[in-house]
């Protein structure tokens, strides 16, 4: 069994919320990162409007009080608690940590996400019909009622069956639910009802073998680290829950208020989904990243496009399990796209979602205590108007979000800052090259030859040299021509500075600009000349600079333990969201370092949802063939192919842009991707000759990548899709066996070799990544 199964397993068996008990959350930062709203781009002088309103509302008694949390650009910007969270018989202030009962938000967050995933796994299909999967319902008119039907509200079923149906015990309950009449026929009228929820948690546990309960925590709030979402609350967790009204002459703490889940023993597909305003922001930003958060993908995001996009129903439309515009929908923004889509629930809950603005918005309140009367649903729509109105600037035509912030800068920029405080009075090793520039575009190598009380004594080069400018197999030592300063080259004979270099320096200081893929060697140099320092005994400075790639996505797959080597230094996936003061950290203490004296120079003002052209830092090429920022992006996918006998562009004006070959049929290779409808992708045929590298001025057919949505591109899935394709057309032409060089995993080059689809290589990729999450966390500095 795996540590995260094991972890999930015990999580279940105590209760939803393991961060109780001292259990580690699997792998993830549990909650998103906060930021002031000017940083994202909102006004924080409007989103104060926000307390204006709900001060009305509590004084007009439509609730006791609520928590109201907003997000933008992945950043949450507010989370606010006002009022109190139960009246009697004592006073209780209301906490941003409150734990709600969500009621009807259960069916989109619980059933409905995991109904998706049961279609992912290819156990359901939305055109099946209900009765083909549980026989016993297809009586009195019901057996062609489909799950696209029970999803969108039109299977003709009664809102809610008698309360007396439940009365004895599960079973009993849903073998009433299976033998009633339609209340309108199938597919004729949006009728919202509870039972059709029902039914589909129903689905969920038949085909699955789980309740929807232990089925959502092992695919969805497990995975995302939502530790404080679930059916049932753990009792440590009932006193931080909000009060609703009374059963039995008891308050109701912990326990569903709807009272036909409470008769199915609090799990139900209709109510009974606890969380708090914190962990739901997490499950919204996992949608608006179209199924993926910090690197752990829940759905695909060809399923979330499906679940959220508008179906039209009578009246309005609706999405799978979701609200999107209908006479239930006064509790949305009315500034929001027509991308939105949401949910409310009766205990006086609210969730809109808007990836088109990258903004949602929670509003989580018990308006039922204590006597049932409140009501926020027009409440929440106003705020919600008032959420999207606060955005300042907008996301700009290439789909990335529009420039805010403050400007960054680099570590360099801070060793200015300090007048080389950490510098004085050593002799200075230097490993750098052409990218070492702060905010202005000066370069470190004057700056430290004429620093006062810096004494720089030598400067080692990375591959491709000092300029970053060569593409040779060994580069030999040579001389920086201003300073006349030996330039020891770290790409020859030696791939790490030498003892007697060593001897020259009392300290040696690391700034290159990485590109975050584990295949990109300067991390590779950085590591080496961290074990020389700690040999000789010498300090190692690290000027840090901001992944360019962003540093939340973190992909698969992780190198086997064999396959370390000069382009898979360390143990890290491909994709490894970390800037290279972070990875420093990580090397001094996983490769046993632990006496090296390590300072990192932090980066200032940079989020780790930026890219590099957010930054507005200077682009220079970090390496001969990384000339933008769009090849920067592919490369994780495209890079892993070039040991392969394809031409990855080297040689023409785009590489990573382009790949091709000899043998290949551009335009049906081209036919083939664009047939798979990858996010964020378009694949264009095209003819290209090489000037350099694989098949030098030989005439190749291949492949032009134009991205089309940079926030949706998923790197390594579209580079598993390539990989999976040229398997397919061209077996015995394509190399494979070459691919291992960098993918450094045996278990995903035998199942690409066996002809697995590319969303199975994406699933094993991410092998590992949880235990990787784990271990990154430490050493996060932003």
């Amino acid at each position: 069994m795996s540590l995260k199964s094991f972890f999930i397993l015990v999580s279940l068996s105590i209760g939803f919320c393991a961060s109780t008990v001292g259990l580690p959350s699997l792998g993830h930062a549990q909650h998103l990162p906060r930021a002031a709203p000017e940083e994202v781009g909102m006004s924080s002088q409007h989103l104060a409007e926000i307390d204006k309103l709900v001060a009305e509302g509590i004084a007009a008694k439509k609730m006791p009080g609520c928590v109201v949390a907003v997000g933008h650009r992945g950043k949450l910007v507010m989370l606010k608690a006002y009022g109190n969270r139960r009246l009697f018989p004592e006073p209780e202030p209301m906490q941003t940590e409150t734990v709600f009962d969500m009621a009807s938000i259960t069916k989109p967050v619980a059933t409905a996400t995991s109904v998706m995933v049961l279609l992912e796994q290819g156990k359901i299909r939305l055109r099946d019909r209900v009765a083909d999967l549980i026989p016993e319902f297809g009586v009195n008119g019901k057996d062609q009622i489909t799950v696209l039907q029970l999803l969108t509200h039109q299977g003709g079923l009664i809102p809610d069956n008698a309360l007396k149906d439940y009365y004895d015990g599960k079973q009993k309950a849903f073998e009433r639910i299976y033998n009633l009449e339609t209340y309108v026929d199938p597919g004729s009228k949006f009728v919202y009802t509870d039972v059709g929820f029902l039914l589909l948690a129903d689905l969920v546990e038949k085909l699955s073998g789980k309740n929807v309960h232990e089925f959502s925590q092992e695919h969805v709030f497990g995975p995302l680290g939502m530790t404080e979402t679930g059916y049932v609350p753990a009792e440590s967790l009932q006193a931080r829950c909000a009060v609703t009204e009374q059963r039995d002459g008891e308050w109701i703490r912990g326990q569903v208020h709807d009272p036909r889940a409470y008769e199915l023993d609090g799990i139900a597909g209709h109510a009974g989904l606890f969380s708090t305003a914190e962990d739901l922001a997490v499950y919204a930003q996992m949608m608006i990243g179209g199924g993926k958060y910090q690197g752990e993908r829940i759905l695909s995001e060809a399923t979330v496009q499906m679940m959220t996009k508008a179906y039209t129903v009578n009246g309005g439309t609706r999405g799978l399990g979701w609200d999107k515009a209908t006479r239930y929908s006064s509790n949305r923004g009315e500034l929001l796209s027509e991308s939105a889509f949401g949910h409310g629930g009766f205990t006086g809950t609210v969730l809109w979602v808007d990836p088109e603005l990258d903004l949602f918005y929670i509003f989580l309140s018990n308006r039922v205590h204590p006597n049932g009367k409140g009501s926020v649903n027009h409440l929440a729509g106003r705020i919600g108007s008032v959420v999207a109105s606060a955005i300042d600037s907008f996301p700009n035509d290439e789909g990335g979000p529009a420039e805010a912030g403050k400007p960054v800068k680099t570590g360099l920029d801070g060793l200015l800052e300090s007048d080389f405080a950490a510098l004085k009075g050593q002799r200075v090793g230097l490993i750098t090259n052409h990218t070492a520039l702060d905010s202005q575009g000066q370069w470190i190598v004057p700056l430290l030859h004429k620093a006062p009380n810096v004494n720089l004594t030598a400067i080692f080069s990375p591959e491709h040299g000092l300029a970053g400018k060569l593409d040779i197999p060994e580069i030999g030592d040579s001389e920086e021509n201003a300073t006349g300063l030996k330039v020891f080259s770290l790409y020859g004979k030696s791939r790490k500075p030498t003892p007697e270099q060593m001897q020259q320096v009392d300290c040696l200081v690391f700034d290159i600009q990485d590109i975050g893929a584990r295949f990109y060697t300067y991390i590779s140099t950085m590591g080496l000349a961290m074990e020389a320092a700690t040999k000789a005994g010498k300090e190692f400075i690290v000027l840090d600079r901001p992944n360019p790639i962003g540093g939340e996505v973190v992909s698969g797959p992780m190198m086997d333990e064999d396959k370390f080597s000069f382009v898979g230094f360390h143990s890290l996936p491909v994709r490894h969201g970390m800037t290279v003061g972070e990875l420093a950290k990580m090397f001094q203490q996983e490769r046993g370092l632990k006496e090296l004296k390590l300072t990192v120079v932090p980066v200032e003002n940079w989020m780790r949802g930026q890219l590099y052209d957010e930054t507005r830092l200077l682009w220079v090429n970090p390496s001969p063939n990384m000339r933008n920022l769009n090849q920067a992006l592919l490369y994780p996918g495209i890079g892993l192919l070039e040991t392969t006998n394809l031409s990855v562009g080297r040689g023409t004006d785009t590489p990573f842009e382009i790949f091709g070959a000899p043998w290949i049929n551009a335009q049906q290779l081209s036919r083939k991707l664009n047939g798979l409808n990858l996010p964020g992708v378009r694949f264009v045929p095209r003819m290209f000759t090489p000037e350099a590298s694989v098949f030098v001025e030989e005439k190749c057919q291949g492949i032009n990548i134009l991205i089309t949505d940079r926030q949706a591109l998923q790197p390594l899935r579209t580079g598993f899709a390539i990989a999976t394709t040229l398997r397919k057309l061209y077996p015995d032409d394509w190399e494979v066996d070459r691919y291992l060089r960098l993918l450094g995993n045996q278990k995903m080059l035998d199942l690409l070799k066996s002809g697995v689809h590319f969303d199975s290589l994406m699933d094993n990729a991410r092998a590992g990544l949880h235990l990787f999450q784990a271990r990154r966390l430490k050493y996060l500095i932003y």
